[in-house]
């Protein structure tokens, strides 16, 4: 009897490890994405600000007409980027949290 306690204090022990492991690697993916995100707000703030300066500067239509396609397909191409990139962190974060299991999934008795 004191034999299958021990096997269960231990059992517990190794769970709690891997729960630790785990949420420390989520802790560390959530924050990766914030920072991220912090980045590419205050990037798209400011280059949204000096657009706007630029086009209060412009002398015709056609200049601000210009600045503004331009800002567009900057801002279109740094978002594709920046999703991507927040993409990647994701899928990370997901391997990263999953990692401390694959040993338990070992053990299982199907091996699967």
């Amino acid at each position: 009897m004191l034999q299958n306690f021990d096997d269960v204090q231990k059992l517990g022990k190794d769970n709690l490890d891997l729960a630790m492991k785990s949420f420390g690697s989520v802790s560390k993916g959530v924050q990766a994405i914030a920072v991220e995100v912090a980045d590419y707000s205050k990037k798209s703030f400011e280059e949204g600000t000096a657009t706007a300066e630029k086009l209060f500067g412009a002398k015709t239509l056609d200049k601000a007409v210009e600045i503004q396609s331009e800002y567009f397909k900057h801002a279109y191409e740094g978002f594709v980027a920046q999703a991507t990139k927040i993409g990647e962190l994701y899928a990370d974060l997901a391997k990263e949290t999953y990692k401390p299991y694959e040993s338990l999934i070992g053990k299982l008795p199907n091996g699967k």
